[in-house]
């Protein structure tokens, strides 16, 4: 059991782990990112549970999957129902904060924290409704989502990078205020970058000349992988064929607002520092799900392939080795039973369930190997995806679709689909089964669409769904929303 030490949790939104200096990205600027590696474990091959905001989000705090939770989409969402690793903690006697974005129902339930400042939530507690109406086999087309990255990705300014700015600001003025308490306490930062619209200021946007900026794997419309249901998500969000120059520029405005995330982190780092509190401070970086930026054809995530589910996981600290490369897979739902562990705080009877494990043998230098597993049943989505990831071999099944099967070895871009191909039948059905001992994927997927036709009547019934429009993202505290096709 590890000692007991304070614990900043850093969460980022929209941040793929292929873009990151420390996973051998030599384009991006991240040093401060880099700089925690190289204190800490970079854990290469990290998976979100889902690749959503907030079942991804929900998955984090709970230790569980959507298919155990039921937190399906960005309108079923965390509301404390289901324990949180904050809240074991902080029943044992951690004080735990968040600052920043959070993305579960309401502060009025008990989302596990001690005090939230600033929490960003979904929206009037009801979030994104229209995705709900894939529980009728009907979503609309997400009008806005084509014109979020192809006309605001360039020069300019978001109220995202503001918000970014109040909590970095606010993250310091609370270390500042609580660096002297005696027992451990955790700290919750949270950014909203890189979450689109890559507008970025003119000095981080010349960091990346669009000369200088590879494009994506599988991103011309000659090259992108055709199948049912990612034809279908580009349908749903309304991706059109994307230019040379037009995907440079979306990388280009990626990249650069994740500069400008690693320097608001930066800010709470230098305070950490500053303020004497590395050896008694752990730290973890994470970001909720990744960015597509054009690969395969596709911009941001609803799909299971890497550039979608594969996450930023760095941990450094006391008790943590330093400049280690762990090449285990490993996935969101480890981080309650690590960090309950990291205060030396116990599981309780209901927790001995969770499908997680210890990252704490990683972290002090011993090797495992696992399986992971993520799904998805919202925006985009006809119906659920499933993906089941055993050393190299990664299956993504589609509900009454083919599947998708790939060597993560010889294929790391996942462009040759070996489903088809009888050769490779044995591992297929092998890793099919691996798929049915977590769950059934046919009754996972009924279950998701009648949760959401459930909640449709929760909230009025079919016609009141559509009659709120399709909401483009979540806007920070106070900031109106950008909400297309709403009737007037």
């Amino acid at each position: 059991m590890p000692s007991p030490k304070n614990l900043i949790f850093f969460q980022s939104d929209n941040h793929s782990r292929l873009y990151l200096g420390c996973y051998g990205n030599n384009t991006v600027q991240t040093p401060n990112l880099d700089k925690l590696a190289s204190r800490g474990v970079v854990f290469q091959n990290a998976y979100a549970a889902s690749a959503l905001c907030c079942p991804a989000r929900a998955a984090i705090a709970c230790g569980r999957y959507p298919h155990q939770t039921g937190y399906w989409d960005n309108a079923i969402v965390y509301d404390g129902r289901v324990p949180s690793w904050m809240r074991r903690v902080r029943d044992q006697g951690v004080h735990v904060t968040n600052i920043g974005k959070l993305h579960y129902r309401s502060s009025d339930d008990d989302n596990g924290f001690s005090q939230e400042i600033d929490p960003m939530h979904i929206l009037d507690g009801k979030g994104g409704l229209s995705m709900l109406l894939r529980g009728i086999d009907d979503e609309p087309k997400n009008v806005g989502q084509w014109d979020l990255y192809m006309k605001k990705s360039g020069i300019g300014e978001t109220d995202y990078q503001n918000f970014d700015r109040v909590i970095s600001e606010k993250a310091v003025q609370w270390l500042s205020e609580n660096h002297q308490r005696q027992d451990p306490w955790a700290l919750h930062v949270s950014f909203v970058s890189p979450h689109p619209p890559f507008s970025v200021p003119e000095r981080l946007w010349n960091l990346y000349p669009l000369a200088d900026v590879a494009l994506p794997p599988a991103s011309s419309p000659a090259t992108r992988p055709h199948h049912p249901a990612l034809d279908h998500l580009r349908r749903v969000m309304g991706w059109g064929d994307l230019a040379d120059q037009d995907l440079r520029r979306i990388v280009a405005g990626y990249m650069a607002l994740i500069t400008h995330m690693d320097e608001q982190l930066g800010r709470v780092l230098a305070a950490v520092e500053d303020l004497g509190l590395l050896a008694d401070t752990r730290i973890v970086y994470t970001s909720d799900h990744g960015e597509m930026a054009g690969s395969h054809g596709l911009l941001g995530k609803c799909n299971l392939y890497e550039g979608s589910i594969g996450v930023p996981l760095i941990v450094a600290g006391p008790d943590i080795v330093a400049a280690k490369v762990h090449r285990g897979n490993v996935s969101h739902v480890d981080l309650f039973p690590t960090l309950v562990a990291s205060f030396g705080k116990d599981l309780l009877p209901e927790d001995q369930d969770l499908p997680g494990c210890s990252l704490w043998p990683a972290l002090t230098g011993q090797a495992n190997q696992r399986q992971v597993f993520a799904e998805y049943h919202a925006a985009g989505s006809f119906a659920g995806g499933f993906m089941v990831r055993h050393d190299n071999l990664k299956l993504i099944h589609h509900t009454d679709m083919a599947p998708q099967f790939f060597d993560l070895t010889e294929d790391p871009h996942e462009i040759h689909d070996l489903a088809a191909m009888a050769i490779h039948g044995q591992r297929l059905q092998a890793m099919q089964l691996r798929l049915r001992e977590i769950c059934d994927p046919d009754a996972v997927n009924a279950r998701a669409k009648a949760d959401q036709r459930a909640k449709m009547t929760h909230w009025g019934g079919v016609d009141a769904v559509r009659a709120e429009g399709l909401l483009v993202y979540t806007p920070p505290p106070g900031v109106a929303a950008d909400i297309q096709g709403k009737p007037i």
